[in-house]
């Protein structure tokens, strides 16, 4: 008998010791990463004390040493104390809230604690993912909710427990307003995005739902740029707030920045040459308007290349849908408008295009930082029209970077992921017959989700068609 529970604890402690090598890990990435990432303490996650099960998710979904802005919150929002943290984009903002939020959890009791708000429903959607990834061993259950999807389906789901939740303050303030989000024994009150979020906008929304949360609530604030609206906010709200910043530069130092100047006719040619020079993987081109957004998104396709578009008109499950097809590699190219632009996260992005360079640096930033995502090289390129020229120069002197020239050879390192999807590895689609699945509609349509893939051809010079969209000024 005593033999018997001798080798059963034996067994135990083995088990305990090796329980890491046990999991399984997704394949490693071995793309060289900047300082943005790499410029830490030395410390690793298990001396954070961070509970087991908590750990195996955070090994499972790939990670290895913590981030710098990790490293810095982690500790800090374990102790309950309030935090406004500011770190680049791309440099592992989300975990450094998700991970301590559900360590906190008690999976035991059936409240919410913790709410995590985001400004956009597609941030919403990937941030509650995360939470998901890496609470997998938890036991615990996460919910996402966001305007655009049936109240009704929420209250359903909110009469079981919730212990995070994840949403845009709207869809929020309602739940809590008709009393079916509960807050007043909600420890953790996460804000990511925050100065857009303390925008004019949304200013009114928040305050509302403070009044939801106990007076001892733990608030934690993320941005990789914060306004004046922000300290005001933080003054009011936040007690000894413990403060993080790891904004030496804006800029992201693996994204590598140029221009073209290029007239407006133009720029669909010099698009095409850009797809048939350089090394992409997926990328991402941005317009500022939601029919210009379609437009180039059908001209992409007649060019012969695969294309998704997504905008802020579109009907909820379009973009949703889009936006899981394209993180999933179905598709290399994404045009948008600046729905995007905050905080989503595409490792196997390696390029932003503007092809409507934006009007303020904030955006800019926002734009740019959707490659080079946590240390990994990017590139950024902007078609630069005559208007444009002094616009470029003042985000330039705001942001305190440079924008170079585009050479007439751009260098091979700027590379695909190691684990990119099999069905972006051509970018140029084949054949001359259409896939029988093309989803199009004009400015606003609700046809179809954002999904230009028939095979067009280009013209006889090979240069593609000129001169088909609106001004960018105009439209």
């Amino acid at each position: 008998m005593a033999s018997s529970l001798s080798e059963k604890l034996e067994s135990v402690t083995l088990s305990d010791a090796d329980w890491r090598a046990q999991l399984t890990a997704p394949v490693k990435d071995l793309r060289p990463q900047t300082e943005d990432v790499t410029a830490t303490k030395g410390l690793d996650f298990e001396e954070l004390y961070i509970k087991r099960e908590l750990l195996m998710g955070i090994f499972e979904a790939g990670f290895e040493k913590p981030s710098p802005i990790q490293e810095e919150t982690i500790p800090v929002a374990l102790t309950g104390r309030d935090i406004l943290a500011r770190a680049k984009n791309g440099t592992g903002k989300t975990a450094a809230f998700v991970i301590p939020a559900l360590e906190r959890v008690n999976s035991k009791s059936p409240k919410t604690q913790a709410l995590i708000l985001v400004p956009t429903r597609e941030l919403a959607l990937q941030t509650s993912q995360v939470c998901k990834t890496l609470g997998k061993h938890l036991g615990i259950n996460v919910m996402v909710t966001t305007g655009g999807t049936v109240l009704k389906d929420d209250i359903i789901r909110l009469n079981e427990a919730v212990h995070v939740l994840v949403g845009t303050p709207g869809r929020i303030l309602d739940l809590a307003g008709k009393g079916v989000a509960d807050f007043s024994e909600c420890p953790t009150f996460i804000m990511d995005e925050a100065d857009k979020l303390l925008s004019p906008e949304f200013t009114p929304i928040i305050e509302q739902l403070l009044a939801y949360f106990p007076s001892d609530r733990q608030i934690m604030l993320f941005s990789a740029t914060f306004p004046l609206v922000v300290k005001s906010f933080m003054d009011k709200h936040l007690k000894q707030p413990y403060e993080i910043n790891l904004m030496d530069e804006l800029t992201l130092r693996g994204v590598t920045q140029y221009y073209a100047f290029v007239e407006e006719k133009q720029k669909v040619h010099c698009l095409n040459t850009l797809f048939s020079k350089l090394q992409i993987n997926q990328s991402i081109i941005f317009c500022n308007s939601t029919n210009r957004v379609e437009l180039l998104a059908k001209k992409i396709t007649e060019l012969g290349y695969s294309c998704f578009y997504s905008h802020a008109k579109m009907l909820q499950n379009h973009r949703n849908r889009v936006f899981h097809d394209f993180r999933n590699g179905v598709c290399r190219n994404l045009v948008c408008s600046d729905l995007l632009t905050r905080g989503i996260d595409i490792q196997a992005v390696n390029v932003v295009i503007n092809f409507d360079f934006p009007k303020n640096a904030e955006t800019y930033l926002h734009r740019i930082g959707r490659s080079g995502r946590f240390g990994h090289l990017g590139l950024a390129i902007n078609l630069i029209n005559w208007d444009d020229r002094f616009n470029l120069y003042k985000i330039e002197q705001e942001l305190g970077t440079e924008i170079q020239p585009i050479p007439a050879q751009i260098d091979k390192k700027f590379g695909t992921h190691p684990a990119q999807p099999q069905a972006v590895r051509h970018n140029k689609t084949r054949g001359n017959h259409s896939t029988g699945q093309s989803f199009r509609g004009g400015r606003g349509s609700q046809r179809g989700y954002g999904h230009h893939q028939s095979y067009g051809r280009r013209n006889d010079n090979g240069h593609g068609t000129e001169g088909i969209l609106p001004s960018s000024h105009n439209a």
